[in-house]
């Protein structure tokens, strides 16, 4: 049985997360995007046999730190600490597949300095002298998360460096009418400071063919920044901030300034692809693995708000070390996450972490919920009540009917002698193995029409098993053969998204091998028949679990 594929590309894959920011946990507008994403991209990857790293780490160096610390009156290391926990917590409990979340220790600093010093001494940055916001109260540079003003391009409401809403830079003294994040009623002056900046002009014509290259790989609101920005001079990106907090620069024409937290996230991803590595069983220094030679395809999950580093700025950069290390290939964003159609504000208490959520919902059906709502081309939003419904009408009712149909067919069947499958059911088989490989493969990714189409087939077979009822497989032997057969597709396919489920699928005999063994290659579904199998129910609470066969 031939598969005809939107990929075939079988190199091995690092899907990058984006780095949290230990400023407080995590809730549900941060899973429900990229998080969510590049687990069901890496969990499909390793379905289908490919060699697969997915990993992240906190970004603790972020000024955001310093002002989340300062208002909670506690030290910023103890508020990374604290968030730290919080944060791998929620990504454990929603069940995120990371091979290695890195820490931020002295390798990770190294790992940042070896880079940026390479670039240092190739003569890549130079220095500027810039107006920026000043504290005279403390005597403190203000930028970053520290302050807040209008955006120069949109004029919404901003944090320092970058806009948000509309992903534009808002470098040094351009944010409009700014106050300080820590405490509003300070007044804020300017002063002049001589940092290093990477001069961003001057890679135009590169990022120019770069971004065109693969702009299929680009969803249309990143396509729309970009060409946004390329339409008008880019801005030189600061390097370095006179700063107390971050990682030393250690560059000696600006003594005592740190590197720009924002721009450590590339040396951050070779250092956590290389942690993560090691989880493997390969191990490998900082860097190795983004080799050209590697041969390695990159796809980066992360939010519309940090585009505009990702795009321009960061390979800018790796472009500045010539041919050493592998581009991103796949830049994936997504959209802002509402809660009941108003934005999650921790400060107003407006949130729902993930494990809220699941002490009231069973992991999977979160899982397909947020996948089914999340917002990956506009603003979308959680509703309990829209969990609710799609949960009783499109998820657990038609699949436990589903699988209490079969249950009781191999019950009463007594035996469990094979079942013939058609070569029509063969064909029905390609045809959902194909849908599926648009949905989950690049540059098609599609979370929302992923769980859409796992529903749609669950409704399906449902009515197909409705109609067979009744009727003993030994009557009708080719119409079960094919309907146990497209179930066990299905749930193959569903893997990514239906971790539980499928797991106890797995346990109960349906598949042969471990979780990830392959099975949308090893367990082909070329067959000319089939065993009969009780799959699991799904329970409709956490106390519940995933239930045994029509349980």
């Amino acid at each position: 049985m031939s598969r005809v594929l939107p990929s075939d590309d079988d190199r091995p894959v690092l899907v990058l997360g984006p780095n949290p920011t230990p400023n407080g946990g995590m809730h549900l507008g941060h899973i429900a995007g990229p998080y969510l994403a590049g687990d069901v991209y890496a969990r499909y990857q390793r379905a289908r046999g490919r060699n697969v790293i997915f990993t992240t780490e906190t970004d603790d160096s972020q000024t955001y730190v310093v002002a989340s610390a300062a208002r909670e009156g506690i030290s910023p290391e103890e508020l990374c600490k604290r968030s730290t926990g919080q944060i791998q917590e929620a990504l454990r409990a929603i069940g995120i597949s990371f091979d290695g979340f890195g820490p931020f220790d002295s390798a990770y600093k190294a790992t940042v300095l070896q880079y940026f010093g390479a670039l240092h001494a190739a003569g890549v940055f130079k220095l500027k002298t810039v107006r920026l916001p000043y504290l005279e109260r403390t005597g403190e540079f203000m930028v970053e998360g520290l302050i807040e003003g209008e955006c120069p391009v949109c004029l919404t409401m901003s944090r320092g460096g970058l806009c948000e809403t509309c992903c534009h830079p808002n470098n040094f003294d351009q944010l409009i009418n700014p106050h300080s994040t820590i405490d509003p009623s300070d007044k804020l002056t300017y002063r002049e400071a001589t940092i290093m900046v990477l001069p961003l002009e001057e890679y135009r014509d590169r990022l120019t063919e770069y971004h065109e290259s693969l702009a299929e790989h680009r969803r249309p609101h990143v396509r729309q920044m970009i060409a946004e920005l390329l339409a008008r001079p880019l801005q030189d990106v600061p390097i370095t901030f006179p700063l107390n907090w971050g990682i030393d620069a250690q560059f000696p024409e600006v003594p005592g300034q740190v590197l720009n937290a924002w721009l450590e996230l590339i040396p951050a991803g070779m250092f956590t692809t290389s942690y993560a590595a090691r989880n493997l069983g390969r191990d490998t220094v900082p860097g190795e693995l983004w080799r050209t030679s590697e041969n390695l395809r990159i796809v980066h999950f992360l939010g519309f708000d940090n585009a505009y580093y990702f795009c321009l700025p960061h390979i800018a950069m790796l472009m500045a070390h010539g041919d050493k290390y592998v581009w991103p290939e796949s830049i994936i964003n997504n959209e802002f996450y509402e809660l009941e159609s108003s934005k999650f504000s921790t400060s107003k208490g407006h949130v729902l972490t993930p494990q809220a959520l699941l002490e009231e919902v069973p992991r999977d059906v979160a899982r397909l919920y947020l996948a089914l709502t999340a917002p990956e081309y506009q603003r979308s939003t959680f509703s309990r009540a829209g969990l609710d419904k799609m949960a009783e009408e499109r998820l657990i009712g038609p699949w436990n009917q589903l699988a209490g149909s079969l249950a009781k067919a191999v019950a009463n069947a007594g035996d469990s002698s094979k079942l013939p499958v058609s070569p029509t059911a063969r064909g029905r088989v390609v045809k959902m193995l194909e849908r599926f490989d648009l949905s989950y493969e690049m540059p098609t990714f599609n979370l929302n029409r992923s769980a859409d189409t796992v529903l749609v087939h669950i409704d399906r077979l449902r009515r197909r098993a409705v109609a067979l009822d009744g009727i003993g497989l030994a009557e009708q032997p080719e119409e079960w053969g094919d309907l146990f057969c497209e179930v066990k597709a299905l749930l193959a396919v569903a893997s990514p998204l239906l971790i539980d489920l499928v797991a106890a699928a797995q346990e109960s005999g349906v598949f042969d091998g471990t979780p990830d063994a392959g099975l949308l290659v090893a367990g082909s579904f070329d067959v000319a028949d089939i065993t009969p199998f009780a799959p699991p129910s799904l329970a409709a609470s956490p106390a519940d679990g995933v239930l045994t066969a029509g349980g």
